[in-house]
């Protein structure tokens, strides 16, 4: 009788049995910590609080307003439409929120995954047309618009991960 493959596995599942995979609550606390700090940075940009998320803007139709329901998949997709839009502004104001977003959606990512969700990838998203010629017509009120609405959304984000969420 060989005892090598033996001897492996019982090496490996000592190893394995240290191992734990991270807590979903975790995961969830973690989601709602970075949405708090990431709502708090866009406080901290004064020019934002000039524009009510609600409001209508001409031209800006393309950014995501505030969803009632979101699921998994809806939040991903608007987070990556927002950092879409927060990767193309010039502003240095928005360069962290927008590497947060990245990570909240990682973090999306693995909430879905815990419930055996599959969130589409959305990192080859279809460049908004529109962006390039309101960014040289407004580039001021498309930050503070897209800020506005982003804080919004991220509201509606939190209160439904208290409810959790469908794929």
């Amino acid at each position: 009788m060989c005892w090598r493959p033996l001897c492996r596995f019982l090496w490996l599942w000592s190893y394995l049995s240290y191992v734990q995979a991270v807590p979903i609550q975790k995961v969830q606390d973690d989601t709602k910590t970075l949405i708090k700090t990431i709502v708090t940075r866009i406080n901290d940009i004064s020019h934002t609080q000039s524009v009510s998320a609600k409001q209508r803007v001409t031209g800006l139709d393309f950014i995501p307003g505030l969803h009632p329901i979101l699921s998994l998949s809806k939040m991903e997709q608007t987070l990556a439409v927002y950092q879409q839009i927060l990767s193309s502004l010039p502003s240095r104001n928005v360069v962290q929120i927008s590497n947060d977003l990245e990570n909240l959606r990682d973090l999306l990512h693995l909430l879905a995954s815990s419930k055996s969700c599959s969130l589409p990838q959305t990192s080859d998203l279809q460049k908004l047309e529109s962006l390039d010629g309101v960014l040289e017509a407004s580039l001021y009120s498309t930050e503070v618009v897209a800020l506005s609405r982003l804080q919004g959304s991220l509201q509606d984000i939190l209160r439904q991960l208290d409810l959790s969420p469908e794929c």
